[in-house]
């Protein structure tokens, strides 16, 4: 069971979703967790004013199982099965966090200073994570796929446009680290 316990290299869970997107392929079916989105909103009777939603999302539930998956497999792994201790972070990153005021982690996965509780008694933080969330969900129905259907099925389908759409989102994740971010948090 400690094989379980402990962070796995990059090239174990690298080939495991390797062999997942191989069986995906072979069943003629794409992932990707934004579209099923557009499934829950189907399944809520949108698609009666709205024509994009207006589909059979049925096709889709194998997808809506995977996402209930990824949601019970965070629980458990979170509150069950991590071990802190065996993440090691660079210490110039902890130097360069303290520095915008982010404390290190300190034997827990996330930091509380962006993932603690407190976060919502702020107004401020409660206005970036709406702007946050509106500008994902946006950039993520405009570019066609969220980063997990781009990177993941899409690359590994050989598609150009989620090549493109991956290079975006990497250059999309430096400017907010290096330049946006220091102006949020201060």
């Amino acid at each position: 069971m400690d094989i379980i316990f402990q962070t796995w290299s990059w090239y174990v869970s690298g080939f495991l979703i390797g062999l997942i997107m191989l069986a995906l392929i072979y069943f003629g079916k794409s992932f990707g967790m934004s579209s099923n989105l557009r499934s829950l909103c189907s399944m809520a009777g949108l698609g009666k004013r709205v024509a994009f939603f207006d589909f059979d999302w049925r096709e889709q539930r194998w997808n809506l199982v995977v996402v209930l998956g990824a949601m019970l497999g965070g629980f458990v792994a979170v509150n069950f099965m991590s071990d802190a201790s065996n993440v090691d972070i660079n210490p110039k990153t902890i130097e360069q966090l303290a520095i915008l005021g982010i404390d290190a982690p300190n034997g827990k996965l996330m930091p509380d200073a962006l993932f603690g509780i407190a976060i919502l008694e702020s107004p401020k933080s409660i206005f970036i994570l709406l702007i946050g969330g509106v500008l994902i969900g946006f950039g993520s129905r405009y570019a066609g796929g969220c980063t997990s259907g781009h990177a993941i099925s899409g690359l590994s389908n050989l598609q150009i446009p989620s090549l493109k759409a991956v290079i975006g989102f990497f250059i999309g994740g430096l400017i907010m680290a290096h330049f946006l971010l220091p102006l949020i948090v201060n």
